[in-house]
C-alpha cells in the first residue's frame, strides 16, 4: 500500500466546498465578480479562501488594489478542477445507479420572475423530481441570462432556464414556452390617471424607461440622448416602475399583484406588448441521468402547445 505523504491533507467535503468556491472566484476574475454567482459577501469568500490556502500550504492567488490573478501554484490547482469534479460526479452516479436510484448533485440557474408564471408548470416539474429522486440534492439560483449561459459553459450549471438563446456551439437550446409581457407604470407616476390613448402615446415619447442589459423590445418610443437604468432582473425592473418615475416591460403574471391592488397599470394593452421566448439550456457534452431526468420532468410538466 502507498502511504499518502504527511504533508498531503486528505480531501473532505469542507475543502471541496472551498475548491469549488475557489473555482467560482477564477471562473469570475475576481472575489467582487464572484460575489453574485456564490451568494456570499466579499469578506467570507476572503476568508474561504485563506482557510483552502492554508490547508494545501500555498497561495493560490494575488487579490488587492493591483487586481486579481493566480499564483502558478493556483494555475495548476485550477486546472485539475474540473477533472476532479467531474469525476466525484461519476462515481456518485455509478454508486447510486448500483442501488438502483439517483443520487448526487442538479445545479438549476434561472431567470428570475417564473414563480409567479403558474401555467408553465414549474412546481409540477420539481414535485414529479422530488419524488422521482429524493436523495439527488438540487441547488438553484436566480441569475442574469449572461451569467446563466456563462454558467452552463464553465460547469457551475447542468440546466438553465433563460429568455435569451445561448448563442454558444457548445449549449444546446430547446424552446420550451412563451411570455407575455406589458408596458407599466406605478400608481406615482404622472401617466396613471390618463387614459386617453393619444395622450400616452405621447407623453411617452419623452417617458423614462428602465431598460434591460440584454433584449428589449425594439418598437418603443425613445430618444437616444435618454440615460435610463438598467436593470439585469425583472424584480429590479418593478422597484423602478413601483417607484413612479419610470416605465418597463414587466410580465403579465408578474405584475398582477401590484395590478390588483392599483399600484401598477398596464398602458395601452395591444400596443406596446413584447412576446418573450424562453429556453431549456444544457450543455451538449456533459449530459447525466440526473440532468436527463429533470430535463424529462419538466418538459412533461410544460402546457401542449
Amino acid at each position: 500500500m502507498t502511504a499518502r505523504h504527511p504533508n498531503v491533507p486528505s480531501l473532505t467535503d469542507f475543502d471541496l466546498k472551498l475548491l469549488r468556491i475557489f473555482h467560482a472566484v477564477v471562473q469570475a476574475q475576481g472575489l467582487a465578480p464572484a460575489q453574485e454567482t456564490l451568494g456570499l459577501s466579499l469578506s467570507t469568500i476572503s476568508i474561504k479562501l485563506k482557510q483552502l490556502e492554508e490547508r494545501l500550504g500555498f497561495t493560490l492567488c494575488e487579490r488587492g488594489r493591483k487586481g486579481f490573478a493566480l499564483t502558478r501554484e493556483g494555475e495548476r490547482i485550477h486546472e485539475s478542477l474540473a477533472p476532479l469534479f467531474d469525476s466525484i460526479t461519476d462515481f456518485r452516479e455509478v454508486v447510486a445507479d448500483v442501488r438502483g436510484n439517483m443520487a448526487g448533485e442538479l445545479h438549476l440557474g434561472f431567470v428570475d420572475a417564473l414563480a409567479t408564471y403558474r401555467e408553465i408548470g414549474l412546481e409540477d416539474a420539481f414535485r414529479r423530481f422530488a419524488d422521482m429522486a429524493p436523495d439527488v440534492g438540487m441547488h438553484i439560483d436566480i441569475s442574469s441570462p449572461q451569467e446563466l449561459e456563462q454558467g452552463v459553459l464553465d460547469g457551475r450549471y447542468h440546466l438553465i432556464i433563460t429568455c435569451v438563446e445561448p448563442d454558444h456551439d457548445a449549449v444546446e437550446a430547446t424552446p420550451i414556452f412563451v411570455e407575455q409581457q406589458g408596458l407599466f407604470c406605478g400608481q406615482h407616476h404622472p401617466l396613471f390617471e390618463e387614459h386617453d390613448p393619444a395622450v400616452l402615446r405621447e407623453a411617452l415619447q419623452s417617458a423614462r424607461f428602465c431598460d434591460k442589459s440584454y433584449n428589449s423590445p425594439a418598437f418603443l418610443p425613445r430618444d437616444d440622448n435618454r440615460v435610463g437604468p438598467i436593470v439585469a432582473h425583472m424584480e429590479s425592473a418593478a422597484l423602478l416602475i413601483l417607484s413612479g418615475r419610470y416605465v418597463g416591460h414587466l410580465p403579465r403574471h408578474s405584475a398582477a399583484t401590484w395590478v390588483r391592488d392599483d399600484l401598477m397599470r398596464e398602458l395601452l394593452p395591444g400596443e406596446y406588448d413584447c412576446t418573450t421566448q424562453f429556453y431549456l439550456g444544457a450543455h451538449r457534452d456533459q449530459s447525466t441521468r440526473i440532468v436527463d431526468a429533470f430535463r424529462r420532468c419538466l418538459l412533461e410538466a410544460l402546457p401542449r402547445a
